[in-house]
C-alpha cells in the first residue's frame, strides 16, 4: 500500500509543478487604448483577444485603459498594440495609420483637431 501511496506521489508531483509553472507565464497588464464607445470597446477586445497567446482583455470605455491576461512566452505586448492599431485604435507604442482611423465609424472618431 505505501508503494502505491508513493509511486502516486512522485506520478502526480511533476503535474503539480507544471500548474504552477504554467502560471507563472501569465502576465497581465493594463495600458490605455484611444477609442469611444461600444463598437470601440468591441472591435478593441476582438483585436486584442484574436492575438495568438492573449488570454483575457477587458477595455474600460470611461478610462480607455485595457487590461489584457496574456502568456508572455507567447507574444509580446508590442505585439498586442500593433494588433489594435492596425483596426484603428491608438496605444501608448502604435498609432493607428491615418487611413485605417479615418474608415472607422463617426462615433468612434477619437481623434481631435486643433483649432488654430
Amino acid at each position: 500500500m505505501m508503494k502505491k501511496i508513493l509511486f502516486f506521489y512522485f506520478l502526480t508531483l511533476p503535474m503539480i509543478g507544471l500548474a504552477q509553472e504554467k502560471s507563472k507565464k501569465n502576465t497581465k497588464t493594463i495600458f490605455e487604448v484611444s477609442g469611444n464607445c461600444e463598437m470601440c470597446k468591441a472591435r478593441i477586445e476582438k483585436s486584442a483577444l484574436n492575438t495568438k497567446g492573449v488570454k483575457s482583455a477587458n477595455w474600460d470605455i470611461p478610462s480607455h485603459l485595457i487590461s489584457i491576461i496574456y502568456n508572455s512566452e507567447k507574444v509580446q505586448i508590442e505585439t498586442v498594440q500593433k494588433a489594435i492599431a492596425r483596426v484603428g485604435h491608438d496605444t501608448p507604442l502604435i498609432k493607428a495609420s491615418d487611413s485605417i482611423y479615418s474608415d472607422l465609424p463617426m462615433c468612434c472618431l477619437y481623434r481631435t483637431v486643433a483649432n488654430h
